[in-house]
């Protein structure tokens, strides 16, 4: 409590805001690693800030939104000198991630991702829907500024588009997770993580770059690492296959050889999309589905407690509270107090 107490002093809030920069600017930085090229406008299959961006809003409160917008403009100083049309620059890459936060907020999404309904807020409203402003005003400048013809809107747009929502798509989930973690897995479990640790290392390469369009092979990975540790598995699964694959794509190796720009470009973010879609909501019905056992099981244990004391004529003892109902209010975290 004290450490909570003392982020929320002026001084604790400019270390949340230099945080999220740094953190922002350091995923920027990785993202422009693997760059592709459509229409003359360099995008990158995975903007891997937006997903930081998503989770600091969520985990710490929308007033770190600064540190959003610091950390943009020295991704954009890192790649050019800017100019005055940088401002626009700023605002559709900060209002977009505050967006989603907002209307995460109005859909009443839990954190943990304990339930589909909080997957299907964070694909709709978050990923699609959000980035939806950062795409239009980017390469809304880029043509205003005759950067790019008019008639290469839709194609860049959608390349940005997608860019952005697999930032979040991939990133944010992982990140809330990490920072609602509480206890390490028991030592039985951790040989079978080695064992999915092991076979991703292999088998996700080996789809990625083999000479025949193997890409199918990383959804059995998917399932096992979603029915086995939910999100937490299947999240890590899903960056390191969006990795390898957006290596390859970018190298133009594996399944991604010997296809043109455009053709690299809807291969890879479909076979992204398609992933994350899939270990996010299969993940989040596993875990909504285990809950709902775990709160029924609890519930029977009950009723034959009090049962067996109504036969002895006793009165019912009190009820405690179920380590779901406890599961579900860590799940339910109220917003940070930085929020408005």
């Amino acid at each position: 409590m004290v450490g909570i107490e003392q982020l929320r002093r002026p001084g604790g809030r400019a270390v949340q805001v230099l945080a999220v920069a740094a953190c922002y600017y350091a995923a920027a930085r990785l993202g422009l690693l693997r760059q592709l090229t459509v229409e003359g406008a360099i995008v990158t299959p995975v903007w891997p800030p937006t997903g930081v961006a998503v989770a600091a809003l969520l985990i710490l409160g929308l007033r770190c939104w600064p540190g959003i917008t610091l950390g943009a403009f020295f991704s954009v100083l890192s790649l050019t000198t800017p100019g005055p049309d940088v401002l626009v620059i700023l605002f559709g890459n900060t209002a977009a991630p505050v967006c989603a936060a907002l209307l995460l907020r109005r859909a009443g999404f839990r954190t943990g991702l304990s339930r589909l309904r909080d997957g299907l807020a964070l694909v709709f409203l978050a990923a699609l829907g959000a980035m939806l402003i950062s795409a239009t005003v980017g390469v809304g400048l880029l043509v205003l500024n005759n950067s790019l013809p008019a008639h290469s809107f839709w194609t860049v747009w959608l390349a940005w588009w997608v860019g952005d929502a697999m930032g979040v798509l991939i990133v944010t989930p992982l990140l809330l997770l990490l920072s609602g973690a509480r206890r390490p897995l028991p030592l039985r479990r951790w040989k079978e993580a080695t064992a999915l640790a092991v076979v991703a290392c292999l088998l996700i390469p080996l789809a990625a770059y083999s000479p025949i369009s193997m890409l199918f092979l990383v959804y059995p990975l998917i399932i096992w690492a979603a029915l086995r540790f939910q999100l937490v598995g299947s999240a890590l699964c899903v960056l390191l296959t969006s990795v390898t694959a957006t290596v390859a794509a970018t190298d133009r190796h594996g399944a991604f050889a010997g296809l043109n720009r455009i053709e690299v470009m809807l291969k890879l973010q479909a076979f992204n999309g398609a992933m994350a879609l899939t270990a996010l909501l299969l993940s989040a019905v596993i875990t909504e589905q285990r809950n709902t056992r775990r709160s029924v099981e609890h519930a029977c244990q009950e009723l034959v407690e009090v049962l067996e004391h109504l036969n002895a004529g006793e009165a019912p003892p009190p009820r405690p509270q179920s380590a779901a109902e406890s599961s579900d209010h860590r799940d339910d975290r109220p917003w940070p107090t930085g929020a408005p």
